[in-house]
């Protein structure tokens, strides 16, 4: 009879005990699943692509690595020997309700150079090639237009180049070459510099802000 009676105790106890509400965060992070989008752009050396989105608002994370291509789980040495078809690539994970897809393009436009057609600045070759890579057929619609609009704005003497094409299979590059811009400062902003980089996004958009 003690036992019955202790045990019915504990579970009444344990049916009393009240329900801790669940912090702001913590419902946040529950939602984030249902409210996230996925952009994919090609921008070159994918180090120098991931700090211009990870400073949005919005954006909740970016990942190095490679798409466009058919080669099954390729190595970063498979993709820069140029025989993979893939491109170097950033893919951004982002609420739509804070930042827009539109927000991602301008940001984008403004850190290649969209008329180059064999790679960007001292990286050449297909797999340094820009290209916007849609998930849907409104990204598709949004980047057409946006290129267009870069198109006409008379900003660029020599056509736009970057390709607009659909997304295809992502695979995320080796750990040392995410945050690459976190882990070797000192390296990565001497390459940004020393590839023309730095100097062609200050001289391209020194008159307008990169932020929009």
């Amino acid at each position: 009879m003690k036992q019955i009676a202790l045990l019915t105790f504990a579970v009444v106890a344990l049916l009393t005990i009240p329900l801790v509400p669940t912090t702001q965060a913590q419902d946040q992070m529950m939602m984030s699943d249902t409210h996230t989008a996925v952009a994919t752009f090609a921008g070159g050396c994918f180090w120098c692509m991931e700090p211009p989105f990870q400073q949005l608002d919005g954006v909740i994370d970016v990942v190095a690595g490679f798409t466009g291509g058919s080669e099954k789980d390729p190595s970063y040495m498979d993709v820069v020997n140029g025989r993979t078809g893939h491109r170097e690539s950033a893919q951004v994970t982002y609420d739509p309700s804070v930042v827009s897809y539109e927000k991602l393009l301008y940001t984008y436009w403004r850190n290649i150079d969209p008329t180059d057609k064999y790679g960007q600045f001292a990286d050449r070759g297909d797999h340094y090639k820009t290209a916007i890579f849609y998930h849907n057929e409104e990204q598709k619609r949004l980047a057409e237009e946006s290129k267009r609009e870069l198109e006409k704005s008379g900003k660029f003497d020599d056509p736009i180049v970057t390709e607009v094409l659909p997304v295809t299979e992502f695979y995320k590059a080796e750990d040392y070459h995410q945050d690459y811009y976190k882990k070797n400062p000192l390296h990565y902003n001497a390459y940004k510099k020393g590839s023309g980089r730095e100097g062609y996004i200050k001289r391209t958009w020194k008159d307008e802000p990169m932020d929009h």
